[in-house]
């Protein structure tokens, strides 16, 4: 095994869910309350920094994306890939539920609640900005909470990283194709110059950042690397919550107006966490894979990205869209759904392990 997937799973593995990624949603709460108002004070000065774009990427926005996902991308080893020759399983059980079964299962969740459960609910003029949101969420497995969910279901540290690592190399190639074919399905314009410039600037570009950081950092030993991941962390966190509060100011008119669209489009996110846990977690018990294996692979898949889902939705769609506002729900919702999946995870493992 590389001395760098050995120095990355004992992080993973010692590594307990931060002060800030527990109360996650709160702060998201905070957000929208902090945004809403701000919005409603000082509209002209967030109209100005909407109108900051270049290419048709706002651009404090996008700075604010990139020192959110670097931190985050630092953490993958692309030489662990090469370490998962025993657990080809659950390797692929893992790549089928995110690639070939998640995004349409949640194209196919947004159709049904969103243009009809609960559209007589819904502005019109925004129903197939909500579905491409979440089209957006389903088509981005998650990348960086994933070691955090790993570690309190108390998961195979190296198998971790290298399933994350796995679907960020996947990702490269396979998300703008998904999510075109997905907006085709759903009879939304796709925006091809647009989506290709999203994979560059939010998926591309920072990887290769991220890469060369860790190279960089990993020349100075274990201990070096380790002291700028904790410097550079907490970077992630602030610039989440300083692009929510910039959405939501956005936003604000519109969820004054109907409060309830927050948990509408929660309803599909919800539903869709649970079953892509309940179909990985299944598959992995059918296929006999060891029960610290079927942790991380069932949290992968019902856990989003949804960092790079937000920025893909602002680029895509803009600030004010039911875009945006689909995919920072999935944020809202994230913590309390995933802690919830691990409580299942641990207090069924004898049940499983009867299985094996």
């Amino acid at each position: 095994m590389s001395a760098q997937c050995e120095v990355a799973g004992r992080q993973i593995a010692g590594a307990p869910i931060g002060f800030f990624e527990r109360w996650l949603s709160l702060w998201v709460v905070l957000c929208i309350v902090a945004g809403i108002a701000l919005g409603q004070v000082f509209p002209g000065l967030f109209q100005a920094i909407g109108r900051l774009e270049y290419a048709q990427v706002n651009i404090p926005v996008g700075l604010l994306i990139w020192v959110m996902i670097i931190p985050m991308l630092m953490k993958i080893d692309f030489h662990s890939i090469q370490e998962v020759k025993d657990q080809k399983a659950s390797i692929g059980i893992t790549l089928f539920v995110n690639w070939a079964v998640k995004p349409f299962t949640m194209a196919a969740l947004g159709w049904l609640f969103i243009r009809h459960v609960f559209a007589p609910y819904l502005p019109a003029e925004q129903l197939d900005s909500y579905i491409a949101g979440l089209i957006l969420l389903g088509a981005a497995p998650c990348t960086a909470m994933v070691f955090v969910w790993s570690n309190l279901c108390r998961g195979n540290a190296n198998f971790t990283i290298s399933q994350v690592a796995l679907n960020d190399l996947v990702m490269v190639f396979a998300f703008a194709p998904i999510v075109a074919l997905l907006l085709g399905v759903s009879a939304i314009p796709i925006p091809w110059d647009t989506l290709l410039l999203s994979v560059v600037m939010y998926i591309v570009i920072p990887l290769a950042i991220a890469q060369g950081l860790r190279k960089h950092f990993l020349r100075g030993g274990e201990a070096a690397f380790k002291a700028a991941q904790e410097r550079i962390g907490p970077f992630t966190i602030m610039a989440l919550l300083a692009t929510l509060v910039l959405l939501f100011a956005f936003q604000g008119e519109a969820i004054v107006k109907q409060p309830l669209i927050i948990g509408m489009l929660a309803v599909p996110i919800f539903i869709q966490g649970l079953l892509i846990a309940a179909l990985g977690y299944w598959l992995n018990r059918k296929f006999r894979v060891q029960h610290d294996v079927a942790g991380p692979s069932t949290m992968i898949g019902a856990s989003n990205f949804f960092e790079l889902a937000v920025a893909v939705a602002i680029v895509l769609y803009g600030f004010d869209s039911g875009a945006a506002l689909a995919t920072v729900v999935g944020v809202l919702i994230e913590v309390p759904v995933m802690l919830w999946l691990v409580k299942m995870v641990n207090s069924s493992k004898t049940w499983y392990e009867k299985a094996l």
